[in-house]
């Protein structure tokens, strides 16, 4: 493993990931809210591109309005540009199969600069 530079804290804001260049496919690093995530840019189902997919919330049926669904965890699930598995950028488990996750990393702020170990 090797401590690398990402980039500056403010060129990481909420809402936004950076694809960084480590091991062989790479790995995204995503600010959640103000909190920092490293996931590995390679989805375990058939290695698609996996930080190249949509990063959006679930849904929950809402017990007070049965009819209706609220959106939960915005910003929290990567989903597969290729066959559209979701996995939680916090964690790296498959929101269907917890079993089968991708890699994470781990991520810090030092002196205003973001880094990966990876």
């Amino acid at each position: 493993m090797h401590r690398r530079v990402v980039c500056a804290i403010e060129d990481l804001p909420p809402g936004s990931m950076k694809l960084v260049q480590a091991g062989k496919f790479g790995v995204g690093v995503y600010n959640i809210d103000g909190a920092l995530y490293a996931i590995a840019n390679y989805c375990s189902h058939e290695g698609a591109p996996l930080c190249a997919g949509y990063v959006r919330g679930t849904t929950e049926f809402a017990p007070e309005m049965p009819d209706r669904v609220r959106h939960v965890r915005a910003g929290e699930i990567a989903r597969c540009p290729w066959h559209q598995w979701e996995f939680d950028i916090t964690t790296g488990e498959n929101l269907a199969d917890p079993r089968k996750r991708v890699r994470t990393y781990e991520v810090d702020v030092a002196d205003g600069q973001v880094y990966l170990t990876a």
